[in-house]
């Protein structure tokens, strides 16, 4: 029964991961753009689109979470505006290079970046929050870092690109973890709200020296990004989270960067080296060795080992 019962969390965390993973379509169609131009209205279609939904279907999670922070310390009421300000800030910037690396160096330094990050996170995590890091878990690291090493070698400014993605996302997600006690959504529609606040006046900045005409092709594709890519997959994924352990979500986020990979050699007929593919190699056997988990045997009050749980058990 409980198998049965997750399938659908399953079903919306796959969905959520595939849907990503087909994202170097919609900016690829809107290649002809100024990267800033497309992360300007990215950011404003999201805002308007969650701002609706918040306020037609999510009134009480609102109501909710101000009344919490209202009835906190000032400390508290500091922490949370500056990480949801920070927060704001960093999925701007990884949005941003996201969207140049896709259209300007290649899909997979982009992908590269995303089998990075939750390394990156990891590290980040036992820097800054103290978090424990089992052996296989460093052995991972330093695999990785390797295989950074071997894209640095090759073409240092993927390398750098790709560094700039996944840490920026790295630190979002740290900064996510501070305030894991806040509805999540709620959290993104203030983040961005923020972010919008604060570049919106500089329309002409992102804009920059182009004299491209923003004509029913940008908005159309732009608001696919947004809506189809943005907001819907993030819905699916905090749906799979009710049910399915981080962990799991973890494990199904990898769907992303390899479909990636892939689109971009068979559709998109992108090249790469042979140090290239070792690294990626190198970073994905560094992915299945971080999530390895050695479970200890338990023992009874006789000192016999106690039988594992079963499947159906384990699976919530």
């Amino acid at each position: 029964m409980k198998t049965l019962k997750a399938n659908p969390y399953y079903a919306a965390g796959i969905a959520a991961f595939v849907i990503w993973g087909f994202i170097p379509f919609p900016l690829k169609a809107l290649a002809d753009y100024p990267s800033g131009l497309i992360l300007y209205f990215r950011i404003a279609l999201s805002v308007i689109l969650l701002v609706v939904i918040s306020l037609l279907f999510r009134r009480d999670t609102i109501q909710k979470t101000y009344h919490a922070l209202l009835s906190s310390g000032g400390s508290v009421k500091r922490q949370f505006i500056l990480y949801t300000l920070l927060g704001g800030m960093l999925l701007t910037t990884n949005w941003l290079t996201f969207i140049y690396v896709i259209n300007h160096i290649d899909i997979q330094t982009g992908s590269f970046s995303y089998l990075l990050c939750p390394i990156l996170t990891a590290v980040l995590g036992f820097l800054l929050l103290k978090e424990e890091l089992r052996p296989n878990q460093w052995f991972a690291i330093g695999l990785s870092i390797l295989s950074c090493i071997l894209i640095g070698t090759g073409e240092l400014t993927s390398l750098l690109f790709s560094l700039m993605i996944a840490l920026s996302y790295a630190f979002y997600l740290i900064t996510q973890r501070i305030l894991r006690a806040y509805d999540k959504i709620v959290l993104l529609t203030l983040q961005l709200l923020l972010a919008f606040i604060l570049i919106g006046p500089f329309y002409t900045f992102f804009k920059g020296d182009s004299t491209v005409v923003l004509d029913g092709n940008f908005f159309l594709n732009v608001s696919i990004l947004s809506a189809l890519f943005t907001v819907l997959p993030l819905f699916l994924n905090l749906y799979a989270l009710k049910e399915l352990t981080s962990g799991a979500i973890g494990i199904l986020m990898y769907i992303n960067p390899i479909m990636n990979f892939v689109i971009a050699f068979v559709y998109f007929d992108e090249e790469t080296t042979l140090v290239k593919v070792l690294a990626y190699v190198l970073i994905f056997i560094s992915v299945i060795i971080y999530n390895i988990r050695f479970k200890k045997h338990r023992k009874n009050a006789n000192g016999m080992p106690v039988p594992p749980a079963s499947a159906g058990t384990l699976l919530k």
